[in-house]
C-alpha cells in the first residue's frame, strides 16, 4: 500500500509539472504569436515640414486613425521649416523599417533626394499635398491648386471689380504656391489689361510666416494711403495677419480678403466679417485616402489613383481631390456639417449679434 501511494504521488506531480509546463509553453507561444503579429504590422512613416497649425495636425490625427483601422502602425516626425532636418528624419525613419513614407516637403525641389533614399531601400513614396518635383513618386495626394486659386480671385472680383488689389502669397520654395499664384493671375489678367484692376503689392512670403505678412500689409497700406480694394491671401494663416493690419488702421471689414483651409480663426472672421471667403479643403478625406493608398502600397498592391501628374521626371499617378468655397452664408452647410470646425468653438469667439445660428 505504501509502494502503490508513493507511486500515485509521482503520478500526480508528474501531471501537476505537465500542466505547468504546458502553460508556460502555451504563454511563450502566445506571446510569440502576438509579438509576429506586431512584427507583420506595416510600418508607415509621415514626414511633415512644419507641424504648426491646426490644418498639419488634423491631417496627421485622420491619417493615424485610418492606418490603424486597417492594421498598420504610424510614426510622424516634424522638420520645423528645416530641410536638412526632414532629409534626416527621412533617413532615421527607413532604418526603423518604414514600408511607406509619406512625404509633406519644406521645398518641393529639394524632396527629391528624400525620394531617392527611400527608394535605395525598397520603400514606396506617397508626395502629400505639395508635389515631390524630378523623383520617383509613387502616389501624389492633394488638392487641385489651379482651381483654388480661380476660386479665390473669382470671388474677389465679384465683390470688388475695379481698384488696387494686394497679393499674398505663399513660399517661394513651394511649388504648389507658385501654382496657385498662377491661377490667382489668370483670372485677374484680363481685368489688369482692361485698366480696372491695379496690382499694387505683390510677393512670396517666407515659409508661409503670418508675420511676414502682416509686414508686408502695412507697408502696402501705406503706400496707398488706404485705398485697397481687395486682398488676395493665399491661406488663412497670411489673411488673418492682413486683417489684423487692415484692422489697425480701420479698414477690417470694409476690404474683401480671400484665404484657404478654413482654420477657426478664419471661420469666426467669415462670422465677423473681416474675411470675405476661405476655400475649404476636406482634409480629413485626404488624410484617409492617403493612409488607405499607404496600407495598399505596404501590402504590394496598386494605388487606386484617378490620374496623373508631370512632376519633371514621371507621370505620377495622383488623387486630386475637390475644394469648395466657404462664406458666412454657408459655414453650417459645409465646415460643420463635416465636422471639420464646431458651432460651439465657432460661437464662442463671438457676441450674439455675430454668431451662426
Amino acid at each position: 500500500m505504501v509502494g502503490a501511494n508513493m507511486e500515485g504521488d509521482t503520478l500526480t506531480k508528474a501531471r501537476r509539472w505537465l500542466t505547468v509546463l504546458s502553460a508556460i509553453l502555451f504563454a511563450v507561444l502566445s506571446g510569440q504569436l502576438v509579438h509576429a503579429q506586431e512584427v507583420n504590422k506595416p510600418l508607415i512613416g509621415f514626414s511633415f515640414e512644419a507641424m504648426k497649425g491646426e490644418r498639419w495636425q488634423t491631417d496627421l490625427s485622420s491619417f493615424e486613425v485610418r492606418a490603424k483601422q486597417l492594421g498598420a502602425e504610424v510614426i510622424s516626425r516634424d522638420a520645423d521649416g528645416d530641410d536638412d532636418r526632414q532629409f534626416q528624419q527621412v533617413q532615421d525613419m527607413i532604418k526603423t523599417g518604414v514600408k511607406v513614407l509619406v512625404l509633406l516637403p519644406h521645398t518641393n525641389s529639394q524632396a527629391s533626394r528624400m525620394v531617392d533614399a527611400a527608394k535605395a531601400a525598397n520603400v514606396k513614396v506617397i508626395s502629400y499635398d505639395r508635389l515631390i518635383l524630378n523623383s520617383d513618386v509613387d502616389l501624389y495626394v492633394s488638392f487641385d491648386r489651379l482651381e483654388i486659386g480661380k476660386m479665390q480671385a473669382q470671388y474677389l472680383v465679384e465683390h470688388a471689380r475695379k481698384g488696387n488689389y494686394v497679393l499674398i502669397a505663399g513660399s517661394p520654395n513651394d511649388e504648389g504656391a507658385k501654382a496657385l499664384h498662377g491661377a490667382q493671375m489668370s483670372v485677374l489678367q484680363p481685368y489688369i489689361a482692361r485698366g480696372d484692376i491695379k496690382i499694387l503689392a505683390d510677393a512670396y512670403t517666407k515659409d508661409w510666416l503670418p508675420s511676414e505678412a502682416y509686414l508686408f500689409m502695412l507697408k502696402a497700406i501705406d503706400s496707398s494711403q488706404g485705398t485697397i480694394a481687395a486682398v488676395l491671401a493665399s491661406n488663412d494663416g497670411l489673411a488673418g495677419a492682413a486683417i489684423q493690419a487692415l484692422r489697425e488702421h480701420d479698414l477690417a471689414g470694409k476690404v474683401p480678403v480671400s484665404g484657404q483651409d478654413a482654420d477657426l480663426a478664419a471661420v469666426i472672421c467669415l462670422a465677423q466679417g473681416t474675411q470675405t471667403m476661405t476655400v475649404y479643403k476636406p482634409v480629413t478625406k485626404e488624410a484617409v485616402r492617403a493612409a488607405e493608398e499607404a496600407v495598399r502600397l505596404a501590402k504590394g498592391e496598386k494605388t487606386h489613383a484617378d490620374g496623373t501628374t508631370n512632376n519633371g521626371k514621371t507621370n505620377v499617378p495622383t488623387i486630386m481631390l475637390k475644394p469648395v468655397v466657404v462664406t458666412r452664408d454657408n459655414i453650417k452647410a459645409t465646415v460643420v456639417k463635416d465636422g471639420f470646425q464646431t458651432l460651439k468653438r465657432i460661437n464662442q469667439a463671438l457676441p450674439e449679434d455675430q454668431q451662426i445660428k
